[in-house]
């Protein structure tokens, strides 16, 4: 047998037998090709760049991040069998630095013997340590294997500088409810991979139900799809008929007024006006119907925080806060706890004093320095901690503010005459008003005089 052989493997088939119906649906109903992947149109889209790359087999080391079910395994699979590489697998929960090796040291000899490269998928990236993550990277950086890493994280925070600096970073959005309902008829259309063997009646407000609660994670709704599928007795014609009733059932979720994307926008828009109008009641009312309805905690504590800095502002500067610890709080428990600080912070929001002056203010220095022309800082306020700075003239004449009294000294802080923040009379902002006002009659004074 020749050097080569020994090394030698078979080449990849076109076309992939049926996996097993032991597997859940959504692992038989895995995207084998481009062509059958649904949604990430903006990474994967005609014309982007990964699809290009992808295309091309110009595919470098990558880390994909995003919300469970939106394809992140799905996708490095058909990478590895459309650029006919060999595709190995760890995990970042289970896998240690012997596996690791392993594989890493088959990979390059795969590479010197038969020139096949191979990609190496991490599942949960995030999970392997820092000393775990600088194994990888000579490999990386030698080309021995192209990297894809898969994490529910932001890799900027959980994953190694150095290693992130190696790839190119692609987030996976959560699938859209049309998406997933393309995906639902289509297992239930498919006779080998997907429910087609069984005579199903599935209700369009089933599916969509499905699709909705889904939370844009497709194996939450394909697995729900097969819940009901299984479960659901033939009817005298042998038929399964999937009711409305059934989804509910499947996927533990009562179905609400909440039915298109019109209404999920309309709710959140009722929600939001209804605090920033001071009425309590019908904040909650709306609250609960996006609980009721499955919503996710975060985005709706994100409109919350939005709220409080945009409606309440410094009229009650505690609006903020509360708002983001209600965030954080609905982040660490979940449904149902997360009903408990989303409903504080909304009645809090509600009740308190109203003010968008920060809100305005930011926006009008914001069109001020896209329109005008930008202003230089003054030599004064220039840093001059650095060697040569004060021969430049940086930092002199400044006065420390608490070195006077009332911890304020009245100096040239911008170089021009500009008034971008209005305060209100509304709650605190009342007496920010009048210190506001002082001092801009002192800053006044500095200017005439210069």
């Amino acid at each position: 047998m020749a050097r080569d052989d020994l090394f030698a493997e078979p080449q990849q088939k076109a076309a992939e037998p049926a996996p097993p119906h032991h597997q859940p649906l959504a692992a038989r109903m895995r995207p084998r090709t481009l062509a059958e992947f649904v949604g990430q149109t903006h990474i994967l889209g005609p014309g982007q760049l990964l699809r290009r790359a992808i295309e091309a087999d110009r595919i470098q080391s990558l880390i994909f991040f995003g919300p469970p079910g939106t394809g992140k395994t799905s996708l490095a699979q058909i990478i590895a069998h459309q650029t006919r590489s060999r595709f190995e697998r760890l995990s970042g929960v289970e896998s240690n630095v012997a596996d690791m090796r392993r594989v890493l040291a088959a990979a390059a000899n795969r590479l010197e013997n038969t020139g096949r490269p191979t990609i190496l998928f991490v599942d949960e990236i995030h999970r392997f340590n820092k000393a775990q993550q600088d194994v990888l990277l000579p490999d990386v950086e030698s080309g021995v294997i192209r990297l894809i890493g898969a994490t529910t994280h932001n890799p900027f925070f959980f994953v190694n500088s150095p290693l992130v600096s190696r790839s190119q970073i692609f987030e996976l959005r959560p699938l859209s409810e049309e998406e997933l309902r393309q995906l639902l008829q289509r297992a239930l259309e498919d006779p080998e991979r997907g429910l087609g063997h069984l005579k199903i009646r599935a209700d369009a407000d089933a599916i969509a139900h499905l699709a909705k609660l889904s939370d844009g994670d497709a194996r939450k709704a394909l697995n729900s799809l097969e819940i009901a599928a299984l479960t659901t007795e033939p009817g005298p014609d042998g038929v399964i008929h999937i009711t409305l009733a059934v989804a509910e059932q499947s996927i533990q979720k009562k179905a609400v007024v909440y039915d298109d994307e019109d209404a999920h926008y309309d709710t959140i828009s009722a929600f939001i006006k209804s605090m920033r109008g001071s009425d309590p009641d019908a904040a909650l009312y709306w609250l609960a119907k996006m609980i009721h309805a499955g919503e996710d905690p975060r985005f709706i504590a994100r409109r919350i925080v939005i709220c409080a800095a945009e409606d309440v502002g410094l009229a009650d500067p505690m609006a903020l806060v509360l708002a983001n610890a209600a965030l954080s709080a609905a982040e660490f428990v979940g449904w149902p706890e997360a009903r408990i600080p989303l409903a504080e912070a909304t009645i809090y929001i509600a009740t308190a004093h109203k003010s968008n002056s920060a809100y305005l203010a930011i926006d009008a220095a914001l069109e001020d320095v896209r329109a005008g022309r930008t202003l230089p800082v003054p030599e004064h306020l220039r840093d001059a901690s650095y060697r040569g700075a004060k021969r430049l003239g940086h930092g002199q004449g400044y006065e420390y503010a608490h070195s006077h009294p009332e911890h304020f000294v009245a100096q040239d802080y911008l170089g021009a005459d500009k008034r971008y923040y209005e305060p209100t009379e509304q709650g605190v902002e009342k007496k920010i008003k009048e210190r506001v006002e002082k001092w801009r009659a002192r800053f006044e004074q500095v200017r005439k005089k210069a």
